[in-house]
């Protein structure tokens, strides 16, 4: 999967480096293309899973499978801001709300099947995960209100040791100890969807079958009221929960 996103040897006809990507994408708007098909398209000819650009370092490939399409996508539309209207691709980054609706075959063929497969990794695997962990943190907090003497345990706590069966600093500590990490008092974006990511497949690893797909499918419930709050219908990419990802499958 990493492979996919590799960048290849360069040469002076390779229309995969990131220069190139992004003289096509602009070319295609200029031509009268709509900006988003071309933007898609221009996902699906991107090979480097990672880069640092004027300073700020964008992360696409989480655990070398899962696949961020969105953050490619700002650092694409960054690229091209002065052709795509700002209403438009500040919908498409804050919410998620691309300005043309296609069905998940067309989202599929136009950034190709090996990082559609990514993205699923990255929805379930990082998204859906986290929505779960906002689920059962929802359920501690009511609990919490309930309780008259209150609790002095903290929350979070709480919520790891439901899903993950250990505590939130000890799992950071587990793998970061796996990935030759340093133990740091703070936690970056990157290396907090790196971690979000490895509970995923511990879960899948650790748990019943019958309480994964149970976890799973209340993380896609937390989700669908989240997106229920923002937009009237589901996102184009959105899969059903059948094709769970290839990391579930494979373990």
């Amino acid at each position: 999967m990493t492979a996919e996103l590799h960048e290849r040897t360069r040469d002076p006809e390779d229309v995969t480096t990131p220069e190139a990507v992004i003289v096509t994408f602009r070319r295609e708007i200029l031509a009268g293309e709509p900006w988003y098909p071309a933007l898609l398209r221009a996902i699906g000819r991107w090979r480097l899973p990672r880069e640092q650009v004027d300073g700020r370092l964008y992360h696409y490939l989480i655990g070398g499978e899962a696949f961020d399409w969105l953050l490619l996508a700002e650092r694409l539309t960054d690229a091209a801001a002065d052709l795509i209207p700002e209403h438009e691709r500040e919908q498409l980054l804050f919410f998620n709300r691309p300005p043309l609706e296609l069905g998940p075959d067309e989202f599929r063929r136009l950034i190709g099947p090996a990082k559609y497969r990514a993205h699923l990794n990255f929805l379930y695997g990082v998204v859906v995960e986290e929505a779960l962990q906002l689920a059962v943190e929802l359920d501690v907090q009511k609990e919490l209100r309930a309780r008259v003497w209150g609790s002095d345990r903290r929350t979070d706590e709480t919520v790891f040791e439901r899903i993950y069966g250990r505590t939130r600093e000890e799992l950071l500590a587990e793998f970061r100890g796996e990935r030759g990490l340093p133990q740091a008092p703070s936690i970056s974006l990157t290396e907090q969807r790196e971690f979000t990511y490895w509970l995923f497949k511990r879960r899948l690893r650790t748990a019943d079958p019958a309480r994964v797909a149970s976890d799973t499918r209340r993380g896609l419930v937390q989700l669908s009221r989240l997106e229920a709050c923002r937009r009237p219908r589901p996102t184009e990419a959105e899969p059903v929960a059948e094709q769970v990802i290839e990391v579930m499958r494979h373990g």
